[in-house]
Formats: C-alpha cells, structure tokens, sequence
C-alpha cells in the first residue's frame, strides 16, 4: 500500500523532491486535501495561502532545486512576520496587519525553496490566552501554547515542519501535549527578527516535526548550521552518553504521570548497552531560578507591549490585562535581581553537566489538560529558557501507560514527553542524544 504523501516524514520528502521523484505540487495538494478534511475539527490555521502555496510549487517543480527545504510545506506561527500575508499576533487589534517583510527565519526558509502554507494560530501575543486550536489527538484539551497551531499541524500531518518561538515553553509544551518533536535552540541559533518581541532576553525560535532528524534538518537549513543535522552520537563522543536524570526543584508539582514517564525512561536507559545513566542534583542557587523567570519575563513582556497596553487596553484579554498589569508592578530593582539570580545560575551550568553530556527531565507537568480556556502551565521549561540551553521534546510514553489508575485516564492515553537539555551552544549533541535516545524509548 503507497504511503499518503501528506504523512511523509521531513526527510523523507525532501530526499524524493531533490530526485525527482516527488512534485512538489503533488505534496502541496496531498497536504491541502488533508487540511481540508481536518481543519474543521482542529482548527490550526489563522490564514492559509492555498492559491499561493500551488503557484510556488509549480515553479519549483519547473525550476532548479532550490535548497535543502525545496518543495517542503511548512507553518508559520502568527507571531512571525510574513509579507505576503496577515499577521495578527493573536490578536484582533492586528487582524488586517500585513508587514513590510518576512521574518528573517522566513525568509531563509523560502530561500532554502520551503513552501509556506500558512500562518498557525497562536495565542494572544504568544502568552497565556488561548485562541481556536484544540489538540488533534483529543479535540477536547488543550494543544499547548503559544505555539498551539504550529504543535497541531504537524502532530496531525497537515505539514511536515513548523515554526515556533518559546519564551517560557511555547514550544517544548504544545509538542508534548501533541506528541511530536519541538525543539528550542540555543539563544540566538536562529534569528527572531522580525518575530514580535515579548522578552528580550528570553525569546527563541524554534522548529516542531514529527521526529528528531526532521526538525533538526529545519534547524540546520535555518541557521545554515548543517552539523545540527542528527548523525551517530558515537561522531560527537569518545565514550557512551552519559545521561544525567534531573527531577528539578519543581518535582513534587509534577502529576504521578509525568513523574512515572521519567523514571519509566530511566529504567530504560538503564538497561542500555551504549548509555550510562545517573542522578543529577541541581545547585542550590536553582531553587529559584523559575521565580526569577517569571520576574524578567513579565517585566520585558510589560514593556515590550506597551503600545497594545497603552492605546488598546480595551482590546486585551482580561488574563492578558493581568498579565502586563503583573508586569508593571515588577520594579527594576526586582528585575536587576532577577537578571543576576539567572546569570549567577547559568555561570554554574558546567558543573552541573561535569559528568554527563545531555541531561533527561521533565517537559511538562501533565498530559494536555481537558478544556479550551488555557495552555497549561509551563513550569517545567522555565528554568531552562531562562539558562538559555538546547532542549528537545521527545515524545516518551502515554498518561495511560504512565499510571494506568489514574483519575485523568479519560483523555484517551495523551502523549506525554521528555526533554533531552545540553549546555549552550552543544546543540548537534543535544538533536544527536534526543534521537538516540527517542529509539530507546518507542523500542
């Protein structure tokens, strides 16, 4: 039986499109169709160039191959600029908003001959009120945020790639909730200009896919960092991973089943020929790095939406009133501490990885919770945003196959993912190890 061409892995397609032996159009309308038959339901995109996205592909089928995404469907989450195309934000304020240019991550994907489908629904300025998307695996929770339509897109293969951007865990969420790959680079691998700033030292760009070398090819087309491409850990090391199993300071806030899905995971790696795994214990000084998370991104978030705080007060969510209203509150003296607590913490980060080149924790608290009205909460991602590392999603198991008594059994086995962490900068180790250690897991 002929694969669908719309579930064909990033990797996949690409290599049939450089031979020739994929059209592009074909791929493009395969999506569509399935867009089509799922959007209803799921509700992904804000704004879908159909006409647009058939016309390109025709002339790439026409032409030269044109870069390592040619012919490749992509989504755009709303919070990046695009030219061609409305850029909302989240937000009813901007609805007939079309900026001057692209985003620069745009711009090199569509360099790199990336197909862009669309703009996928975000939450209001990328914070915590949600919009339409709901989770394709169960329409009745919660996609994550803010990267709720891009996490939705690809877990339900309407494309293969998209695009997100993080500043507490809007991409390691969502795509623990859909049960896909996000991946949030180390700060400043791939631009955010032209992204809508809401933290300046916290925002990332990032990519989502269906497995690890998908989204870590996107990543390398990106930046043009091509040794993010997945390759053998053994090419990165001298010696076995080593794998450091870190519960962070938050553990006891974490649901029975995410907390049976990390040691489910460890007793797995344990296991393993070619891994050696141990307990991590984090520096003192980390007890309060979310605390001091949240202080800088509420306070950057409150300056950086000035304007919409300003002049269309009337047209925020009340939780987002709230929010920049929090922010405001936050003196600078608060904030200066905040900013050193978080320096002092990422100064310590050797240390912390002294013995073990990736570290194995927590992506989120729970499975996707039931109902449309949030985006769960982002606890588990903060501490490493704010240290600015490499961190991967990697699906890792079910609610229902983590703690099969489990009151929250009703929301049909939801995927419930790890995050694989590495220091700054180490990001090919990090996509390499998240790999490896995802065949672990799905073994």
């Amino acid at each position: 039986m002929t694969q669908p061409l719309h579930t064909l892995s990033a990797c996949e397609a690409a290599e049939r499109l450089a031979q020739r032996s994929l059209r592009a159009e074909d791929l493009v309308r395969a999506c569509l169709e399935h867009i089509d038959a799922r959007e209803p339901e799921v509700q992904a995109w804000q704004h879908l160039a159909r006409d647009a996205a058939i016309a390109r592909a025709k002339q790439l089928d026409a032409g030269a191959h044109q870069g390592a995404l040619h012919g490749l469907p992509i989504g755009v989450k709303d919070l990046l600029a695009t030219a061609d195309m409305p850029t909302g934000y989240g937000s009813a304020i901007y609805q007939h908003h079309t900026p001057a240019a692209d985003a620069a991550c745009v711009a090199v994907a569509r360099q790199q001959g990336a197909l862009v489908m669309g703009k996928t629904v975000t939450t209001e300025f990328a914070t915590f009120q949600p919009n339409q998307t709901r989770n394709p695996l169960n329409l009745a929770h919660t996609p994550g945020g803010s990267s709720s339509g891009s996490a939705a897109a690809v877990a339900d293969h309407m494309v293969p790639l998209a695009l997100g951007t993080q500043t507490a865990g809007s991409l390691i969420r969502p795509a623990s909730y859909c049960g896909i790959v996000g991946y949030k680079p180390s700060m400043g691998l791939i631009s955010r200009a032209g992204a809508k700033p809401l933290s300046d030292t916290l925002d990332v760009v990032g990519t989502l896919a269906r497995n690890v070398p998908d989204a870590a090819m996107f990543a390398a087309a990106l930046s043009g960092r091509q040794d993010l491409r997945v390759k053998p850990v053994q090419e990165h090391l001298s010696h076995r991973l080593r794998v450091g199993v870190c519960r962070t300071y938050e553990w006891d806030q974490a649901e029975v089943e995410s907390q049976n899905a990390l040691l489910n995971a460890t007793q797995v790696l344990k296991n393993a020929n070619d891994v050696e795994v141990c307990d991590i214990t984090l520096p003192a000084d980390f007890q309060h790095l979310v605390q001091a998370q949240t202080q800088v991104q509420l306070f950057e978030q409150a300056h950086n939406l000035a304007h919409e705080h300003i002049v269309h007060y009337a047209q925020l969510s009340p939780r987002l009133q709230g929010i920049l209203n929090s922010g405001k509150a936050i003196t600078h003296a608060q904030y200066d501490a905040a900013l050193q607590h978080i320096a002092r913490c990422r100064a310590q980060l050797p240390l912390v990885f002294a013995h073990v080149d990736v570290l194995l924790t927590l992506s989120v608290q729970d499975s996707a919770p039931l109902g449309l009205d949030n985006t769960g909460d982002p606890l588990f991602c903060r501490i490493w945003t704010a240290l600015h590392t490499p961190s991967v999603n990697v699906p890792a198991g079910t609610n229902g196959s983590s703690h099969s008594s489990s009151p929250n059994n009703a929301r049909n086995a939801l995927p419930i993912g790890l995050q694989v962490v590495g220091l700054p900068m180490h990001d090919a180790l990090v996509l390499s190890a998240a790999h490896a250690l995802q065949q672990h897991f799905i073994a």
